[in-house]
């Protein structure tokens, strides 16, 4: 009878750990939510940036997806009001990349970061992994636009202790080999450089994905 017991109980504890174990090898789902550098602005279908990126993750081992939530044009405010349908169910993790618009606009660093702040409060409340990237004011803005603007990202990353990237379009951006005649978008090239410099922070994510699926 004891023996019976203890099968049963053996039987009972494998048949529960199927369900994570299952829950662990199913592919991280990603959503890219951002503006036109996010969305392929200029670009063929399969240039734009959360494309590449998944084909570079699936590359080296990574089960994922990666979804494309850019919309050219979106400012903060315009991400914060469409992330419920942007970001649905079974969504592992977010790439933020939000606030160019706000700066070409001159749009108050004071409304970004408030959107920003939200979106980022409400994906975690989902238990949703974020990647924030971050952007910086154009020259033109000035400096007190700059100094406004600038310590948004860094400084709500550190508050809601997300994976940061600290400029999305770092060694891209004036750039005329790397972007389109328009001096703002990335080229083909540019994203490819994007996705080279941006894949160990991407990894991390999906380490984090992964580690919160227990494994």
């Amino acid at each position: 009878m004891r023996q019976f017991v203890i099968g049963l109980t053996a039987l009972v504890l494998g048949l529960g750990s199927l369900p994570a174990a299952a829950q662990q090898a199913r592919p991280v789902n990603i959503v890219a939510l951002g503006d036109s550098l996010t969305a392929g602005y200029g670009l063929g279908p399969g240039d734009a940036f959360p494309v590449k990126l998944q084909a570079a993750l699936r590359a080296k081992g990574h089960d994922v997806t990666i979804q494309n939530a850019g919309v050219s044009g979106d400012t903060s405010s315009g991400g914060l009001e469409r992330l419920d349908w942007a970001v649905g169910e079974g969504v592992d993790a977010v790439i933020l990349e939000l606030g160019a618009n706000d700066a070409l606009r001159g749009i108050d660093p004071a409304v970004t970061r408030r959107n920003l702040d939200a979106i980022i409060g409400r994906l975690k409340e989902k238990r949703i992994a974020v990647l924030l990237t971050g952007m910086l004011a154009p020259p033109n803005m000035g400096s007190a636009f700059a100094t406004a603007f600038n310590p948004i990202f860094p400084e709500l990353a550190a508050k809601h202790g997300v994976l940061f990237d600290p400029f999305f379009l770092e060694g891209v951006a004036a750039d005329a080999s790397l972007n389109l005649s328009d001096g703002m978008h990335p080229n083909a090239r540019g994203v490819d450089a994007v996705v080279r410099r941006i894949l160990p922070k991407v990894e991390e994510l999906i380490a984090e994905v992964r580690s919160r699926r227990g494994g």
